[in-house]
């Protein structure tokens, strides 16, 4: 059973609060994928997180350019994909990002599933959506890391009033 933590954020400064609690339990190699609607949250999260890490430059949504790269002042290389203009995961191979996965950095991947099958191995999934006021957020473990993550975290989780089901080992995602 794999634990799964989920969490109503009402509003933007409620997601870069939230954004700002993981950056302090996260720490490199991490891969986090980032699945929801257009507008749901994601690139507000990674570039807040972004932020507390110590990046003071500009945080471009990766939509046109499929990759971004900060050098965060706290944590080192952060690469912020977003997969949601890919045809087909092949396209993953012209961005040469074989050369960037064995060095140890933070991944944020939006749409991951445009990149099935040419993304490393995911340690934590955080599924987004609309609500009628603000969103709510899906969290769940894909890896020792991620467990190791999310417990760290639950403090701050229960804190915020975040809910933990638990749900047989499969995948799965709330909408892309």
């Amino acid at each position: 059973m794999k634990a799964i933590w989920q969490l109503d954020l009402p509003d933007v400064a409620a997601t870069e609060t939230f954004a700002q609690s993981f950056a302090h339990c996260a720490q490199p190699p991490l891969v986090v994928l980032l699945s929801g609607d257009l507008g749901a949250g994601k690139t507000t999260w990674a570039r807040a997180v972004l932020r507390a890490w110590g990046w003071a430059g500009t945080v471009r949504s990766p939509t046109y350019t499929l990759l971004e790269t900060y050098d965060a002042t706290a944590i080192g290389p952060v690469h912020h994909l977003d997969l949601y203009r890919l045809r087909t995961p092949e396209e993953l191979e012209d961005l040469g990002l074989a050369d960037l996965w064995p060095t140890p950095a933070v991944w944020f991947i939006e749409w991951p599933t445009q990149g099935a099958g040419h993304l490393p191995p995911a340690d934590l999934t955080l599924d987004w959506v609309h609500k009628t006021s603000g969103r709510q957020v899906r969290l769940m473990a894909t890896s020792e890391m991620g467990e190791r993550l999310l417990a760290q975290w639950a403090p701050t989780l229960k804190q915020w009033g975040a809910a933990q089901t638990c749900q047989a080992n499969e995948e799965s995602s709330l909408s892309e």
